[in-house]
């Protein structure tokens, strides 16, 4: 047998191995890591945000993070084609959803979810969050930026950098407009990818700031291997952190999400987005707009534990090559 065939067997097969574990038993964690709401001895927290009050169209996204984490059960230990094992390289746990005191407040649930990552950031941890809506981004943003603005690599249908509606500058279309308003989201370092449809007239901000924005045809016109060295180049070697909206898939692909957009990203384009951003100086990630009530093959859901397993690997190297340097 191949050893590193091998070498990945006799790890999976350890007596404490998640693998051992049926897939449809014990209590359903996200990939099936240890439970830790404590905090304790974790580099990498996976976090669910059960929070949806910032949508304009379809709700549902607070159902998200339950749903990825019972389809997230399929998961491996060791990606196929990278042959990354991120328990191995970090210590990786399941840290419990959010809990947001203000259920009816978008302002104030925005503030719980702030607190929640200013605790996770003066941890030492590094968050991997499922949504949840976009909305959710900006205050995860708003911890881990507050000592040097964040560099982002955004997979989206929208740029979401609109401006205050109804009343509210908080709401699933702003949060990357909100990071750079509040000096934690270097704008010169963003790139958005697989933007597309009618909600064009609202990006202006996204031009005028400097960010990199590729729409859907010149992604295509570029070309995949292209577009991610003009990520790399765009985030540079500073911090940066991924954003992956389901909507940035084709609804063929992923329906279950609040804002639809038609002609967007194949599943295999979106993980090759983000393996290629392996090697980056990456601090986190999120996962969003999973919406399962307009879903109920649960597809959307396994394709938002299959992008949230693709960013852990890249981020667990991440982690583990600044640790070890």
């Amino acid at each position: 047998m191949d050893e590193k065939f091998a070498a990945y067997l006799a790890r999976a097969f350890q007596e404490d191995s998640p693998i051992l574990q049926p897939r449809y038993a014990e209590i359903p964690t996200f990939m099936r890591m240890p439970y830790r709401p404590d905090l304790q001895d974790v580099e990498i927290g996976l976090i669910g945000v059960p929070f949806d009050l910032g949508v304009t169209h379809r709700p549902g996204a607070r159902h998200g993070p339950r749903a990825v984490r019972d389809r997230s059960s399929v998961m491996g230990l060791q990606h196929h084609h990278s042959k990354i094992i991120p328990c191995d390289l970090c210590r990786v746990a399941d840290i419990g959803d959010v809990r947001i005191g203000d259920r009816f407040s978008l302002e104030r649930g925005i503030e719980w979810i702030g607190a929640f990552y200013q605790k996770i950031a003066e941890a030492g941890i590094v968050p991997l969050s499922v949504g949840g809506d976009h909305s959710i981004s900006f205050p995860i943003l708003k911890a881990l930026g507050a000592k040097q603005p964040l560099g982002l690599v955004h997979v989206d249908a929208h740029c979401d950098t609109m401006a205050d509606l109804d009343g509210s500058k908080f709401h699933h279309g702003g949060p990357f407009r909100n990071a750079v308003e509040a000096g934690v989201l270097d704008p010169k370092r963003t790139v958005q990818i697989g933007i597309r449809g009618n909600s064009e007239p609202f990006w202006d901000f996204s031009y005028a700031s400097g960010m990199r924005v590729i729409h859907i045809e010149e992604f295509h016109e570029m070309g995949l291997r292209a577009v991610i060295q003009e990520a790399r180049r765009v985030v540079g070697q500073g911090p940066t952190y991924i954003s992956f909206d389901v909507d940035g898939l084709d609804p063929s692909f992923a329906p279950g999400t609040g804002t639809p957009e038609i002609g967007g990203l194949t599943t295999i384009e979106g993980q090759a987005i983000i393996r290629g951003m392996q090697g980056l100086h990456l601090v986190g990630g999120d996962v969003v707009e999973v919406s399962p009530p307009f879903d109920p093959t649960g597809n959307t859901a396994l394709i938002g534990a299959a992008m949230m397993f693709e960013i852990l690997c890249v981020l667990a190297d991440s982690v583990a090559s600044r640790r070890n340097d």
